[in-house]
């Protein structure tokens, strides 16, 4: 078969020539996919890995050199033989912006093709209201891309990732009950209006999932749980490299599991989150103005009513944990957000209380990328579309219907998204 036209069953089951151009465009693409995740490699070697011939990946770099998606990256010279010019991505093709709404923090990035970041903000979220917190993350987002130099139209694809669930067909989310006003329709159009830039929305423990699933502890893990407690609990699922959100996006919202407290409407947020944890050191006997950091920095330096406070949360963490592992059977979890990021302190309760409860006992980490888990997670579901739109603009007509989000697993496709900060 001629590598320029390729044949496909049609309808009726009789082969009919695939345009040239498409087929052209086939063969560029599989060429920019296998160097993002081999790495810069010559026209020979493309050709040995694909099976392409050699005068095709000679024509489909040069399209995709003149196209700005591809640039030459230095040479190689053999032991024996001539010097072979190298090919990489090139990274400056497009941006992706990822946005990390939390109840006290907001944290802005902004990714090359390649994901390395060439800016990042944090600013504390202050805002009263539902309006003034759009307002805040569309000020943060349009000071960073004004210091980045990175022209608004270069971004390819934002990402935000917020507490609660995305109801695309009512453009509102649900559950976020800690942002007051934040489940009003409309806010993220807004934004979308405002910054000029295609957004999506997605679940924040499902991107800290994703991102520490990608760049942190998950890598490798058959069926991967994060579990983010902080002002809420929430929870996100990786099987296989792929995020499980359940028939309507509502899968890891733990925090709404009964729970036998005080009164009927007492769930499993309410005693796990970072509230539970200030309400058990108050309830031995600590005073003032409090926040579950300084219970827990008050732990490590011994105070009686904090370190039994956090042995408390511990056990619940580990009722938390024997509940996740009888319904899915991770072989991993990771414990992040607000409260997961002390986990030092709370990782030899919650394993010893899980090998009371249950005969099923993942193992049980502290998250690696800790307060940067949801930033990363948005950078790189962002990426994932960015790249995918780079390539689109250049070639029109290949459209890339059908493909659904795909995280790395493998050492080489990790190396594709560098979670270091500016400057690093």
């Amino acid at each position: 078969m001629r590598e320029d036209v390729a044949m496909i069953s049609g309808d009726e089951g009789v082969d009919q020539p695939m345009n040239a151009r498409r087929q052209r465009s086939n063969n560029e693409r599989l060429l920019l996919d296998r160097l993002r995740a081999d790495g810069p490699a010559s026209r020979a070697s493309l050709a040995r890995v694909t099976g392409l011939s050699k005068p095709t990946v000679s024509s489909a770099l040069a399209a995709l050199e003149r196209a700005g998606l591809v640039r030459e990256a230095g040479t190689h010279t053999p032991e024996r033989g001539r010097a072979s010019v190298l090919y990489a991505p090139d990274p400056t093709a497009g941006y992706a912006l990822g946005i990390d709404i939390g109840a006290t923090w907001l944290r802005v990035a902004l990714a090359d093709l390649d994901g390395t970041l060439v800016a990042r903000l944090e600013v504390r979220n202050q805002a009263r209201t539902a309006g003034a917190l759009a307002d805040l993350v569309i000020r943060a987002a349009d000071r960073l891309i004004d210091g980045s130099g990175v022209a608004r139209e270069r971004i390819a694809q934002a990402v935000v990732g917020t507490p609660g669930v995305y109801d695309e067909r009512r453009r509102r989310v649900r559950y976020a009950q800690h942002l007051p006003g934040w489940g009003r329709a409309g806010l993220f159009d807004r934004m979308r209006e405002r910054l000029g830039v295609p957004l999506a929305v997605h679940n924040d423990a499902n991107l800290a999932a994703l991102g520490e699933y990608a760049f942190g502890v998950g890598a490798g893990s058959r069926l991967f749980v994060y579990v983010m407690i902080g002002t809420g609990l929430g929870m996100g699922v990786v099987s296989a490299g792929r995020l499980f959100t359940g028939a309507n996006g509502g899968a890891g919202e733990i925090g709404f599991l009964p729970w036998p407290g005080r009164h009927r409407t007492d769930t499993l947020e309410d005693a796990v989150s970072g509230d539970a944890v200030v309400a058990a050191a108050r309830a031995r006997g600590m005073a003032g103005p409090l926040t579950a950091k300084e219970v827990f920095d008050a732990a490590r330096e011994g105070h009686p009513a904090a370190v039994e406070a956090v042995q408390l949360e511990g056990e619940r963490v580990a009722h938390t944990v024997a509940a996740v592992a009888a319904v899915l059977d991770p072989d991993l979890v990771a414990l992040g957000g607000g409260v997961g990021h002390s986990a030092d302190l709370l990782l030899r309760t919650v394993r010893r209380t899980l090998r009371s409860l249950t005969p099923l006992r993942p193992k049980v980490v502290a998250s690696a990328l800790a307060e940067d888990s949801v930033l990363m997670g948005a950078v790189a579901t962002a990426l994932d579309t960015a790249r995918d739109v780079a390539f689109e603009r250049r070639a029109p007509r290949q459209r890339s219907a059908g493909r659904s989000a795909r995280f790395p697993t493998t050492p080489a496709e990790r190396r594709g998204v560098r979670a270091g900060r500016p400057g690093e």
